[in-house]
């Protein structure tokens, strides 16, 4: 089994990948101002399905080929520690976009926004980053068998995600409308966000390929 003081800095850096701006938070802000929370629920639903899918297809095989091949292990986690300290610089560099930012969205069907919440989620390529390099680093065959571990941090990832995006669904407009008269929390939370987002990618950085 994961030890619980991984399992919670995995489940933290759910957390900061979720709440940094993103395809996903932006297009569920802006489907959930635009057409209402239902709207905004049923393409979360979609999301849900892409998570899924990254999941299973790190849990079927390739955790464990990152882990087995130590160039590929050694390469995807620089990818992954570039790839969040470029996140820690979005998040703080002079005129960053807040995520809270919703743009126009026409009204769609059931269906369509169930695709569209699917479709953004299996192509984000931060979700696509975060399953490729930040999730091997966690994995450790000493600690069991690899599918299972796998399939424990995905479904946290999962839950942590989801909690998070349903908040945003259901208080989308009052968010949008707080942080609008509260800037300056708004720069609080971009520079807090950017400095752990930079650890992160130390941690990373600095991690040795785990073994048997």
């Amino acid at each position: 089994m994961i030890p619980g003081n991984e399992l919670f800095l995995f489940a933290g850096a759910a957390l900061l990948m979720v709440l940094t701006p993103g395809p996903n938070m932006i297009y569920l802000l802006s489907r959930s101002i635009c057409q209402g929370r239902t709207a905004g629920f049923i393409s979360l639903l979609g999301v849900v399905a892409g998570f899924l899918l990254h999941m299973l297809a790190a849990a079927v095989g390739l955790t464990a080929v990152f882990l087995a091949v130590p160039l590929a292990y050694e390469v995807l986690k620089w990818a992954g520690a570039a790839y969040l300290f470029w996140l820690a610089w979005q998040a703080v560099k002079p005129g960053a976009r807040s995520p809270f930012e919703s743009r126009e969205l026409p009204p769609d069907s059931a269906p369509r926004l169930f695709v569209m919440g699917f479709v953004t989620n299996l192509l984000n390529p931060k979700i696509a980053v975060f399953y490729l390099s930040v999730f091997p680093q966690f994995v450790s065959p000493a600690h069991g068998p690899i599918f299972l571990q796998s399939i424990t941090l995905g479904v946290t990832q999962i839950a942590v995600s989801f909690t998070v995006n349903l908040f945003i669904v259901l208080f989308a407009a009052s968010l949008a409308s707080w942080f609008v008269r509260n800037p300056v929390w708004l720069a609080i939370q971009r520079y807090f966000m950017g400095f752990v987002l930079g650890a992160l990618a130390v941690r990373l950085a600095l991690e040795q390929r785990r073994s048997a």
